[in-house]
């Protein structure tokens, strides 16, 4: 089974991250955790498998989370 990837961004403004992924197209999600973010990608991913590429079943999905922050001595 191949591992669908989904990129995550911290939205500093929204205060939300942000999905999106190549492998599944037409994916736009975003959530204040990303474990809220996790369970909200469980139904659009097989849908949008099945509308854009006419495959269904279940999806292995992995979210790659990048956030930037800043480090600064006292």
């Amino acid at each position: 089974m191949t591992t669908l990837e989904i990129r995550a961004v911290w939205d500093d403004e929204a205060s939300v991250w942000v999905a999106g992924s190549d492998d599944v197209l037409g994916l736009i999600a975003e959530a204040v955790t990303l474990e809220s973010l996790m369970a909200k990608l469980e139904t659009p991913i097989p849908e949008l498998m099945e509308l854009n590429c006419g495959i269904t079943g279940a999806f292995l999905f992995r979210l790659v989370a990048e956030r930037t922050a800043l480090a600064q001595a006292a």
